[in-house]
């Protein structure tokens, strides 16, 4: 990850960064009753909206026995339902129907400090953050599609 643009230390701030990110997320979901996987397959069927277990189970990286406990424990808590598919009755589908009451609650401290971190970007700073967290988002999206199906 280094090129000759880039500060000697960018992989080290790089890493921490995505260590940061990941220690919130986990905060933030035992904060809200939750473990890590269940917040991430909330944030997953939020983003993508229903989809069948397998391809939750795919999402989230889990196997088929934890991702049907997965499902279990946020059906039971009233975050999603199983539905039968509209294409397929023979098919289930997982929809997201609530979220943690506190969730919003136990964000708002990073959110308000991400966002006055923004504040002091330009628009055309924001433009090329925004760009790369888009494109990011595929590229490990890709890279993991490819070590799963190895």
């Amino acid at each position: 990850m280094s090129t000759p643009a880039m500060p000697s230390d960018a992989s080290e701030t790089y890493r921490r960064y995505l260590s940061a990110v990941m220690l919130h997320s986990h905060a933030s979901a035992k904060a809200c009753g939750l473990g890590a996987s269940d917040l991430y397959a909330l944030n997953v069927l939020g983003l993508t909206g229903p989809m069948t277990p397998g391809e939750l189970g795919a999402r989230t990286g889990l196997t088929t026995g934890p991702t049907t406990r997965l499902i279990d424990r946020l059906e039971a808590a009233g975050y999603v339902r199983r539905a039968p598919s509209p294409d397929d009755r023979r098919k289930v589908i997982v929809e997201p129907i609530g979220k943690p009451a506190g969730l919003d609650e136990v964000m708002t401290p990073a959110r308000r400090r991400i966002g006055e971190l923004l504040a002091g970007y330009t628009p055309e700073q924001l433009a090329v953050l925004f760009d790369y967290f888009a494109r990011a988002s595929d590229a490990y999206q890709a890279a993991a599609e490819h070590l799963r199906s190895n």
